[in-house]
């Protein structure tokens, strides 16, 4: 499985990223092994994800959902709750 996600970061900003294994990649983030952009924003919390059988379908995904804007982000996180 593959899965996109958004975490919010300690400062309150949101980090989009995708992976194939998401309490591994959560893990490595909140222990300083993931993304540069998180390293000093620890810890983080995962706010909203997807999954997807296809990989390329995932990091599509994320491509559309790195270009939206904060507001835009919100929404889709508050669309799950």
């Amino acid at each position: 499985m593959n899965y996109v996600y958004l975490l919010r970061c300690s400062d309150d900003t949101l980090y989009c990223g995708w992976t194939t294994d998401l309490e591994a990649r959560i893990k490595a983030h909140n222990s300083g092994r993931g993304a540069k952009y998180t390293r000093p924003r620890l810890p983080v919390e995962l706010v909203y994800y997807e999954s997807f059988e296809d990989r390329h379908e995932a990091m599509s995904r994320e491509w559309k959902i790195k270009r939206l804007s904060r507001e835009e982000k919100l929404a889709l996180i508050r669309s799950t709750a």
